[in-house]
């Protein structure tokens, strides 16, 4: 872009001449076999995060991006992800109250196939199980779908504008994105404004753009900055949004990108979903509005959490525990997926000249994930990468079972999280014999609407292929079907291993239960330093406080020598004492109080626990004086009673002790002082109300016996009384 071009003039050549601004790569980079993979420590993009920020960046053993580690080994950057995973696995524990076992993750749509490899592997390493990666603005799609419903087709761009880039999703099949343009790169070029370095470590930048975001300008101070020397300045917007102008068309490329790759234009789009906390920005939205119209712009989903919230949805999708909306995701490859191969070395070439290699298409850029397709190869003499045996014998079974014309079968699985694999090969009957090993080369590269050349391909990744040794098709092989074995060679930087993983995992694990430790002991040092402050305060109480009237004198000296020892020795070994210490000198104050909290609580609990006795003596006298009525009309009458003699008299027993034990020791308690334990325990006063509200329950409960027809007149009257209201499936009565 060159400087001084007005906004609206780019957004003219963009439209017109779909103007490209990312980097052409340079001609002839698909024939190399080490295209950078995933983030390789000399990246451009690595030299650009080292510009602000601070860690120092080392290449790891597999020479992709990593941190040094205090044993002079390296911590990769899938094992930082890791960590990540394993707090907010942490969080989301402690939030559901149970275990969380599966994930759902969602990735940029630009994500190759090496990144999602380390994002796989990272899931793995914090304890997770991947169900699936999700595109993060199909993600928001899915989350905008579930709340609404559509009488008609729509289509929505789903505008994400995040920290580190901009993404463009047309929720129905194409995405653009620019993998800079976003909130980082503001940040970086505020910065810039005021004093890189010094800024950068206190994360200025951050808080002056979030100020300007809803005012025209900031003030920014920070005291002795240098040599007691303090800094200020004031940022205006004006001055912010100029230094940022040439970012204007980069937050707006990723749209037309999007349009561009759909064969669709801003008349099919129904409005532009804005998420991503970088939307929010004046410059952002102000770039948005002079590409689509403030009509289009929409703001219905919640820019922080959509994205979680729609990969939360779609994970839901895939458990058979949950019912939701019947929604189908269905992701695409932002880039062709390619196969390449030797041609058969002709018999009478002796040139030495190697074959030629064959390059053809098996995913193109916008196939949808979860696809699969066959590729079959006459004379295959070597395939690259994935490495095929057990051909000699293959061919060998299909000859003996009369077959002809052998040939070799792979296929190629695209996954529905955007993984490339071989899932198996096999020899069928074709054409001639092939020799005992092969290999096969898949690529990825990103092609612009222009004739397929290598000189015009803007992008390149090479796609490692992913199977297991040995792996078959379903069931056996007959005739003339023989599977064949596939393994793997990779050709560039490979996806962290299984010694690798274990390694790595047994750091993460104990790096996690010392974590855990400080935690545990960070917590029980807060507890005791907040115990010792509340005993000091009882101590200090009044008499009318309810310690003091629980408590007698003796036990509240002994308390205050206790108090006085513990808060002598935490204030002079806290720093270097352990877990069990802390608990240790707080269960030695809490025995001393424990007698003291226990008469403090009888006494709050006693009137509640003595009305609900009493209620249940009134309301089993009710019962028997009803019952009693009901049993002499049905003598009278000749008939059977719901109930006998017998069983009320036994009722009225268990009455009778109750009422009996209940008064002689609750008149004990009433001469019981505060400060000294009490006679009659709430405890056992519920215990023995229990028993009589079981005997009493049984009766009620008990079936109406059958009554048989009689000359004689009498009637009974049905007793209600109230049902326990802690008894599973019972009815619940009223007074």
């Amino acid at each position: 872009m060159k400087p001084g071009v007005p906004f609206d003039v780019l957004l003219t050549k963009i439209r017109n001449e779909k103007f490209a601004l990312q980097p052409h790569v340079p001609e002839g980079f698909v024939q190399l076999h080490q295209v950078p993979p995933r983030v390789p420590a000399n990246a451009d993009v690595v030299s650009y995060y080292s510009t602000f920020a601070p860690p120092t960046v080392a290449p790891s053993t597999r020479f992709t991006t990593a941190m040094p580690r205090g044993d002079k080994g390296t911590w990769d950057v899938e094992e930082f992800v890791a960590m990540q995973f394993a707090y907010i696995r942490a969080l989301a524990e402690n939030a559901a109250g149970e275990r969380v076992k599966d994930v759902v993750v969602t990735v940029p749509p630009f994500y190759s196939q090496f990144e999602r490899d380390a994002m796989a592997d990272a899931v793995e390493l914090s304890g997770l199980r991947l169900l699936a990666l999700v595109n993060d603005g199909a993600a928001v799609a899915v989350n905008y779908a579930m709340t609404r419903q559509f009488p008609k087709p729509e289509r929505h761009i789903v505008y994400d504008a995040g920290a580190a880039s901009t993404r463009a999703t047309v929720a129905t099949q194409w995405v653009g994105y620019d993998r800079l343009a976003g909130g980082t790169e503001l940040d970086r070029r505020l910065r810039e404004i005021l004093i890189g370095e010094f800024e950068h470590k206190h994360g200025e930048a951050e808080r002056v753009k979030a100020i300007l975001s809803a005012n025209t300008e900031a003030s920014s101070r920070v005291e002795s900055v240098y040599n007691d020397i303090d800094f200020g300045m004031k940022v205006t917007r004006q001055a912010f949004e100029n230094i940022c102008a040439d970012m204007k068309v980069r937050f707006v490329q990723p749209i037309y990108d999007a349009l561009d790759n759909a064969n669709l234009t801003l008349a099919d789009i129904d409005s532009v979903i804005l998420t991503g906390g970088a939307s929010r920005i004046p410059i952002v939205r102000a770039a948005l509005v002079a590409a689509v119209g403030e009509e289009k712009l929409a703001m219905n989903v919640n820019s922080d959490e959509a994205a979680v919230l729609g990969a939360a949805l779609h994970g839901a999708t895939l458990s058979r525990q949950f019912r939701t909306k019947n929604i189908k995701l269905s992701d695409i490859a932002p880039y062709d997926i390619q196969v390449s191969y030797l041609a058969e070395a002709k018999s009478t070439d002796v040139s030495g000249v190697p074959p030629r290699t064959i390059t053809s298409t098996a995913f193109a850029r916008g196939s949808r994930t979860g696809t699969r397709k066959t590729l079959t190869w006459r004379f295959p003499t070597e395939l690259l990468d994935a490495r095929i045996s057990g051909i000699a014998e293959a061919l060998a079974n299909i000859t003996e079972a009369g077959g002809v014309d052998p040939v070799i079968k792979v296929t190629i699985l695209f996954s529905e999280s955007g993984f490339v694999s071989v899932p198996e090969a096999i020899a069928t009957q074709r054409s001639r014999m092939i020799p005992s090993r092969g290999r096969l080369k898949i690529s990825s590269v990103t092609a612009q609407r222009l004739p397929l050349k290598m000189s015009h391909f803007n992008r390149g990744f090479i796609f490692v292929i992913c199977c297991a040794q040995g792996h078959e098709s379903g069931g056996h092989a007959k005739g003339h079907h023989n599977p064949l074995n596939v393994t793997v060679k990779f050709t560039s930087v490979a996806p962290m291993g299984l010694e690798e993983k274990r390694e790595a995992r047994q750091r993460l694990i104990k790096m996690e239960a010392e974590e855990a430790a400080i935690a545990a002991r960070e917590e029980q040092r807060n507890i005791l330093e907040g115990y010792l402050y509340k005993m000091r305060d009882l101590l200090e109480s009044d008499s009318q406080h309810t310690f003091v009237k629980c408590s007698q004198e003796s036990e509240r000296r002994a308390i205050s020598r206790q108090l006085k020892d513990v808060s002598n020795w935490f204030n002079t070994h806290a720093d270097e004492a352990q877990t069990k210490d802390f608990r240790e000198k707080r269960l030695s104050l809490e025995a001393l109080e424990r007698p003291i909290v226990h008469r403090v609580k009888e006494i709050e609990e006693f009137p509640q626990v003595l009305n609900i006795s009493q209620m249940w003596n009134w309301n089993t006298r009710l019962f028997l004086a009803d019952a009693r009525t009901n049993l002499t009309a049905e003598e009278q009458a000749g008939t059977t009673g719901r109930y006998t003699k017998t069983e009320l008299d036994e009722l009225e027993k268990t009455l009778k002790e109750h009422e009996s034990w209940l008064d002689e020791w609750v008149e004990k308690q009433r001469s019981v002082p505060m400060n000294h334990n009490p006679v009659i325990e709430t405890a056992e006063m519920r215990k023995r109300a229990n028993v009589l509200e079981t005997h009493l329950q049984r009766l009620v409960l008990k079936k109406i016996p059958r009554v048989r027809p009689t000359s004689t007149s009498g009637t009974t009257t049905q007793v209600q009384v109230p049902v326990r209201t802690d008894e599973p499936g019972t009815k619940h009565d009223e007074l």
